[in-house]
């Protein structure tokens, strides 16, 4: 049956580890929210407490998972775990700060900034991605929880490589043009499915994060 009503898929970035404040790259590495991180995904889940979802799923990455179960415990819904929504492979740049990287492997670090989309990553604990693999990964996820679920409304809390990704396919970006766009922490991301095509409804809402000016004494 032919659905005219578009999917709503909300996506989320998970909140701040201590990796993300002090720039260090997480990858497939498993972080864990630091206190900030906790607070925003409590603000977050206090923010879309009164929006209607009818499926929240996450990354299988702890950072992730935390953001979304604190949606869940607002929103009664059950949590799906996918895999597939993790954030990009950086293979041996994992655990490393940016500054670390350039000096460690500066070749595989200039092709990263020069968004060379094919380039290999050096290996490392697991198995580097090429840009351009991470994102037929997770738009085909995306784009696979939208058809499952058709006319409904999604949350699903990722990354910011997954996020990029998603952003770019929604616009029509080449993957090699550079990111001149944020992607913040704990951020509200709003995107329509319609015909297994993304569109873009906003971007970057962050208001929820500010702490309250009068808190309750």
């Amino acid at each position: 049956m032919h659905n005219d009503t578009p999917t709503r898929i909300v996506l989320i970035r998970h909140g701040e580890t201590a990796w993300n404040a002090e720039r260090r790259l997480q990858g497939h590495l498993d972080i864990d929210l630091n206190e900030e991180g906790q607070r925003q995904a409590r603000a977050l889940a206090a923010s879309l407490a009164q929006e209607h979802f009818d499926v929240l799923v996450s990354s299988d990455l702890a950072r992730a998972s935390q953001t979304a179960k604190a949606l869940g415990d607002v929103s009664g819904l059950p949590l799906y775990i996918d895999g597939r929504l993790r954030e990009r492979c950086y293979g041996g740049f994992e655990g490393l700060l940016y500054a670390d990287i350039a000096a460690r492997y500066p070749e595989e670090f200039a092709a990263w900034q020069a968004r060379e989309v094919d380039a290999p990553l050096p290996p490392g604990q697991n198995r580097g991605e090429t840009f351009r693999e991470f994102y037929e990964r997770v738009t085909s996820a995306v784009l696979g929880w939208a058809e499952d679920n058709p006319g409904k409304s999604l949350a699903i809390v990722a990354h910011g490589g997954v996020l990029e990704c998603i952003y770019r396919a929604a616009l029509g970006l080449p993957l090699e043009t550079p990111r001149d766009f944020k992607v913040l922490n704990a951020s509200i991301n709003r995107f329509m499915v319609q015909d297994g095509k993304l569109e873009l409804v906003s971007w970057g809402e962050v208001a929820h994060l500010r702490p309250a000016v009068l808190d309750d004494v």
